[in-house]
């Protein structure tokens, strides 16, 4: 797990953050490809996201808790693995609702945490812990200005979040139920950005 988080996010330029950004049917780029990710900070200096639909079945939660050296084993609660993107996959991140909140947590919005600290793994092996939660495994980055390019692009559509996208276990239709709630059919989207 990490022991340091990006900065702190919330400010006006934050659009962004606590949005799901979900990939257009034409993504060029096959780790994005019908991804859905759940930005955790956007701003002038850059953002970050988790990729919400790419499961992970090894490590098992079990398994990660053993190497991590965090008890009880087996763990009192599972959670699901996902790999949240390709920056610093070997690092862990929690996303979770705020109704926990431990040493290091970042505030994403009044709904969501991020934690990439030891003490959320261990109060959720005990049975405790936040309400709902994922763990992903790396991140999406972006350099400044990097995904409002790629937005000007026609490579990403945002929408709000809700709970059942982040953390229900259907993967396999997250992309299509994250455009569904901008009432668009994948069949119909063009690759072609317009500007007026």
């Amino acid at each position: 797990m990490a022991k340091s988080l990006p900065p702190e996010t919330s400010s006006p330029d934050a659009f962004l953050t606590g949005q799901l950004l979900i990939a257009m049917p034409a993504m060029a780029d096959p780790r994005f490809a019908h991804t859905v990710v759940y930005m955790c900070a956007h701003t002038n200096e850059g953002a970050m996201g988790l990729v919400l639909n790419r499961p992970i079945v090894k490590p098992t939660f079990d398994d990660l808790l053993k190497q991590l050296n965090v008890e009880p084993s087996p763990p009192a609660r599972q959670i699901r693995l996902c790999a949240g993107g390709p920056v610093a996959n070997a690092r862990g991140f929690v996303l979770h609702t705020s109704d926990w909140t431990g040493e290091g947590s970042l505030k994403v919005d009044d709904s969501m945490a991020l934690t990439a600290s030891l003490d959320v793994l261990k109060v959720i092996a005990e049975g405790g812990g936040p309400r709902e939660c994922i763990l992903a495994l790396g991140y999406a980055g972006w350099g400044p200005g990097q995904l409002d390019k790629e937005i000007q692009q026609n490579a990403w559509l945002s929408v709000s979040a809700d709970e059942t996208l982040l953390f229900d276990p259907d993967h396999d239709t997250k992309w299509r139920r994250a455009l569904a709630k901008l009432h668009i059919d994948p069949l119909l989207l063009s690759d072609v950005a317009g500007h007026a």
